[in-house]
């Protein structure tokens, strides 16, 4: 009879967790981003997935975690399916899905399709606040290696400042793998929190009157001297020019940015490349997200998760992200300055990758101090250039230093 207990005993995962205690913390690390996802409703598309991912990898006896290659070196000699029955099939799916670096450019096709680059172009003047939030993501490299971090590690935590997880976790697989998981951690939380941290930014830097400031207003006032005769023309030709252009300049950001204008240009032609458009922002979407949630959720076992280093990115990117709102703000700032049509420094502040979620944060806070204030499509001309702009980051950073 003892013995049929012990083997029950040793069936489940109590003796593991007793000899791993830490997977209790990274079980509770993962209630909480589902309770984020699913309560709070931050993201959920993104933290449900990742919190799943963390469960999963910390479920002991489960051989779900994702071993990297600092923790085996062979493990990248091997085949896939030698990697599936030797490690499980959480590892075979990082290494041919995120090592690779599949993943990233496909979210970045159906992001391309699901983006109207309308507001952008109408408003190109504001399409340059998207450059100048980027400020946060070089200041923190810049910081991090006064703190010691190794210069692609830098690269790798400063490319958070970008609001853009896909881009930072293509960046980290090419210049940090080891500290994929809490990069990809500290960048899609940090998107998730956008709603608390832009306001926090924007209250810091910003005065009442600058809130206030009705772009609708200042447009009646001083009217744009041109205006797009053929919008639909604009938006088809635009993807295919800005992809050349960038191809010529910087090349390595072409998987990223590329893919984006791609999935941009079939939803802009209509109904000739309809099943494409569909394919790319829901189908391959979808499909995108689900596995890159979970793959980065279990990279985060306790041996690889806790630890100083991690807190350093997590703490690195709020930095970054929010340097980044704060440099658009005073780009705002110094342009006022010089100029008679005043711009809301809350269009800086959307100067991120994080579509739409930070113009819609944006155009609430504006409201909230003039109920006539709707800021909505002027925001999101800074914002999703920040998309183009933080892809082309990545590309410069991986281009000098991979």
């Amino acid at each position: 009879m003892s013995e049929t207990l012990y083997k029950i005993y040793e069936m489940t995962a109590f003796d593991d967790l007793a000899n791993n205690p830490w997977s209790l913390l990274m079980l509770l690390i993962g209630f909480g981003l589902l309770y984020l996802g699913i309560v709070r409703r931050f993201e959920p598309l993104l933290l449900v997935p990742i919190g799943f991912g963390v469960l999963l990898a910390n479920f002991a006896g489960g051989n779900m975690a994702v071993i990297t290659a600092s923790q085996d070196a062979a493990i990248e000699h091997m085949e896939l399916l030698e990697i599936a029955h030797d490690y499980g099939i959480m590892n075979m799916l990082y290494y041919a899905l995120i090592k690779t670096g599949l993943l990233p450019p496909l979210i970045f096709l159906g992001v391309g399709a699901m983006t109207d680059f309308g507001p952008m172009l109408r408003n190109l003047r504001l399409a340059f606040f998207g450059a100048a939030a980027q400020i946060g993501i070089f200041t923190v490299i810049i910081s991090a290696v006064l703190f010691g971090f190794p210069i692609k590690e830098a690269a790798s935590l400063g490319i958070i400042g970008g609001a853009d997880g896909p881009t930072a976790i293509y960046t980290a697989i090419i210049l940090a793998p080891d500290l994929l998981g809490p990069i990809a951690i500290a960048a899609y939380s940090y998107m998730a929190l956008v709603p608390v941290i832009l306001p926090l930014v924007a209250r810091w830097t910003m005065t009442e009157a600058e809130f206030k400031i009705n772009m609708k207003e200042q447009e009646r006032l001083y009217p744009a001297k041109t205006k797009i005769k053929n919008l639909r023309t604009v938006k088809i030709v635009f993807p295919i020019i800005l992809a050349t252009l960038v191809a010529f300049l910087v090349p390595s950001s072409v998987p990223l940015v590329g893919l984006l204008l791609f999935g941009n240009l079939v939803k802009e032609i209509g109904s000739d490349t309809s099943r494409l458009f569909q394919a790319a922002s829901e189908t391959i979407m979808n499909t995108a997200t689900v596995f890159l949630g979970l793959i980065v959720g279990a990279t985060m076992s306790a041996s690889s998760f806790l630890n100083g280093q991690t807190l350093a990115i997590i703490g690195g990117g709020f930095l970054a992200f929010a340097i980044s709102m704060a440099g658009g703000i005073f780009a705002v700032k110094l342009v006022n300055r010089f100029s008679r049509k005043k711009i809301n420094p809350l269009i800086g502040a959307t100067g991120l990758s994080a579509v739409p979620m930070a113009s819609r944060v944006a155009n609430e806070l504006a409201l909230k101090y003039d109920s006539g204030n709707h800021i909505l499509q002027y925001a999101m001309s800074s914002n999703i250039s920040g998309v183009i702009g933080s892809a082309v980051a990545a590309g410069v950073l991986i281009s000098f230093l991979s």
